[in-house]
């Protein structure tokens, strides 16, 4: 009975070293061709280049403009440790990599907002190891180059929300006929959920699945600290 446990182990730990084994190599060929791929596309076009490119463009808010709850909401619903990580959080992508092997599926990716910010404007949306490398490496170059502040003035002035609007400009104007500065608590909470899933959730086709996900916002908000369940409560009621 203990031969036939501890042949048993055996075979178990070398499984598990060859499985350590495959994953590490595929780790190493795919970071290369992801470093590869990162170098590519910021030699054609420089980080210096494409965030000045951002904030030239027509109606860009700056940090300063955009509502206090808004950047809460957003913070809470799209990268809780914006604030503490350097572009890539591993503990996201740890939770993602194991909702995805027990779901079978690539749902989940784990990127912050530095990385979808990259990823939207230098890459692809494939999900491909690769591209996801490359993602990472783009990343940590953009946290070298901007403060946090700017880095998210530079995501909320770029992603779609759905209905044509791309920007929190667009998007407020859009939906409700008001610079970003101007919007309502419950406003502001709205719009940082549709990027999400834009198609789906936009305000004027999809009203009821908008005000589902902003009760998702308001659960992420609560459970940062951001606002109370009462006064999540109050917010969800206003809608």
């Amino acid at each position: 009975m203990k031969k036939g446990l501890k042949k048993g182990l055996k075979i178990l730990a070398t499984v598990m070293l060859l499985v350590t084994a495959l994953a590490v190599t595929a780790g190493l060929i795919f970071g290369v061709k992801g470093y590869f791929l990162y170098r590519q596309a910021f030699d054609e076009t420089p980080l210096s280049e494409k965030v000045e490119e951002i904030r030239q463009q027509d109606h860009f808010v700056s940090f300063e403009e955009l509502p206090d709850l808004y950047v809460q909401a957003v913070i809470a619903v799209e990268d809780k440790r914006f604030y503490s990580h350097n572009g890539v959080d591993f503990l996201a992508i740890g939770r993602a990599l194991w909702n995805d092997l027990t779901s079978l599926s690539l749902a989940e990716g784990g990127s912050t907002i530095t990385q979808q910010l990259m990823k939207n404007q230098y890459f692809t949306q494939e999900k491909k190891l690769e591209r996801k490398f490359a993602e990472i490496y783009a990343a940590w170059e953009l946290e070298s180059y901007c403060r946090k502040q700017e880095i998210l003035e530079l995501y909320v002035n770029t992603i779609y929300f759905g209905s044509g609007y791309y920007g929190i400009y667009e998007a407020a104007m859009g939906y409700y006929g008001k610079e970003p500065s101007e919007l309502t608590d419950q406003e502001a909470v709205m719009l940082a959920g549709l990027p999400n899933a834009p198609s789906a959730y936009a305000l004027d086709t999809n009203p009821e699945l908008a005000r589902q996900r902003m009760d998702q916002v308001l659960d992420s908000m609560v459970e940062c600290g951001a606002l109370s369940r009462e006064e999540a409560g109050r917010l969800a009621a206003d809608a």
